[in-house]
């Protein structure tokens, strides 16, 4: 038994029900499908490594204390991986509306909080998996790692021989309660703790206490609600769901011509998307769109737990320069001047003192402060490195992988950015009858892109792509994008 960490109980005490709190990615594999039986086999055989996959979320009597995991005495894997098929033609569009139908519905809180759905009758011999698992469980980062866990690193692995797994015994209501309130008893020990750290280490102490006060100053910056804009307002419980594509070799024309990061060239190309929704919508493009961007603070010692160590830091996409390199410049200089802000580290340290408040006052004030924060946000934008390996399910390459990103509160679309073996995928999340343009988001994030990589070109000093890997999968441009 394990009690939620103060930030994985804030995705569960966020959720209503209009804001469902899951993420999840969309892999499309070659084919034919392996079928049902092959890909049950290969999920099992990989569940030890990934012991969460069957333990629920236990509460506490009266939110005496944070949740605790148990392991399912009733778990039972056929619930959890799902088959269905897309209708013929079985392309884009159908796949993309079978996935937003899937990620409109809530995870079953009495049950192990995921899903994974095989998905039949793609177009030219393809077929899918769509995984589905709550924010309290993993955040983006080691959610990547974990699907490289569940997935096959060779194309016909030696699976481990079927596990004789038995759970633990549930503890009674009363027994929770009991070591919650211990908990909270030893909690002012757990401070000492915390004030002999910093005895011993004070330089150490002192740099954090420094840049945690920078990042609370620059922060505050966000607090000026934004221009009304049909970006934010009430949302439903029903999502839409679209992609772009694009190739990391295309960012590194760009930083090879220009500079910056990836994070840089990515935030600027979804500016562009931005700049054409707005434009589509005919409202004034001669604005910023601020966004929320998850940070992972884990260290490097820390890969491979699967938890949240997660901050986020504000900014403000510039889509109001025309210019697509002048937007990146601008966008590259907020970026750097965020970093030696330490916002992302303030806001790791604000939900590290969240787990001294008592369970209930924490759930009250999270739904409280993720409110008011996003009347100053317009979107989220969350990138996530993926492996640059192929993966395989059932004897299957991943040809690629496409995020989702849930929504909250006030925001009505949100972008999720993965790469995979040398792609580049955008997965964008958008309210079911407040968003239904957001396929012309994501033709702006492609033509964003394009222009960068046309203007690195003519600059001439591009930085080299590394060759492509020998045995990579042709992929398959979109259609009326390239």
């Amino acid at each position: 038994m394990q009690r939620l960490s103060p930030q994985d109980a804030s995705f569960l005490h966020l959720e209503d029900a209009v804001s469902h709190m899951h993420i999840g990615a969309v892999a499309i594999f070659e084919g034919p499908s392996p079928g049902y039986e092959a890909l049950s086999r290969m999920v099992w055989a990989h569940l030890p490594s990934v012991p969460r996959y069957r333990q629920k979320v236990h509460f506490v009597p009266v939110a005496l204390g944070r949740p605790v995991w148990v392991d399912d005495p009733h778990f039972n894997l056929g619930y959890h991986l799902r088959r269905t098929a897309l209708p013929p033609p079985g392309g884009d569009e159908e796949l993309r509306n079978l996935v937003g139908r899937v990620m409109s519905q809530q995870l079953d809180r009495g049950k192990p909080l995921w899903e994974m759905w095989i998905v039949e009758g793609l177009s030219e011999g393809r077929w899918g998996l769509i995984t589905k698992v709550h924010h309290c469980m993993v955040d983006g980062v080691s959610g990547a790692e974990l699907l490289a866990v569940i997935l096959d690193s060779e194309r016909d692995p030696k699976l481990p021989a079927p596990e004789d797994w038995h759970p633990e015994r549930q503890p009674s209501g009363a027994e929770l309660a009991i070591q919650a309130l211990a908990g909270r008893a030893v909690s002012p020990y757990e401070q000492l703790r915390s004030v002999r750290f910093a005895v011993r280490s004070p330089g150490r102490a002192a740099r954090t206490a420094a840049a945690t006060a920078r990042g609370l100053w620059s922060m505050t910056g966000v607090v000026p609600p934004l221009p009304p804009s049909s970006l934010n307002g009430p949302i439903g419980p029903h999502r839409r769901w679209a992609w772009a594509r694009s190739q990391l070799s295309d960012v590194k024309r760009v930083r090879g011509a220009f500079g910056g990061t990836v994070n840089d060239v990515v935030l600027t190309v979804i500016a562009g998307g931005f700049r054409a929704l707005l434009a589509g919508r005919e409202e004034s493009t001669q604005r910023d769109v601020r966004t929320l961007v998850p940070v992972s603070v884990r260290s490097n010692g820390e890969h491979g737990e699967y938890n949240n160590r997660v901050s986020a830091i504000f900014a403000n996409l510039p889509v109001g320069i025309e210019h697509p390199v002048a937007r990146l410049a601008a966008m590259r200089a907020q970026m750097e001047y965020l970093k030696r802000s330490g916002e992302a580290v303030a806001g790791d340290v604000l939900v590290g003192l969240s787990g001294f408040a008592p369970a209930m006052l924490l759930a009250l004030g999270l739904r409280a402060a993720t409110r008011m924060p996003q009347r100053s946000v317009n979107t989220v934008t969350t990138n996530v490195p993926g492996p640059q390996r192929p993966l395989y399910a059932g004897g299957c390459r991943m040809l690629e992988c496409f995020p989702y990103v849930p929504l909250g509160g006030h925001v009505r679309i949100g972008v999720a950015i993965f790469s995979y073996d040398g792609g580049l995928r955008f997965g964008v999340t958008g309210d079911y009858d407040r968003a239904q343009d957001i396929d012309v988001l994501c033709h702006g994030i492609e033509q964003s892109m394009r222009e960068l990589v046309a203007a690195a070109e003519r600059e001439g000093r591009t930085e080299t792509p590394s060759p492509p890997s020998r045995n990579r999968a042709k992929r398959r441009a979109p259609s009326g994008h390239r």
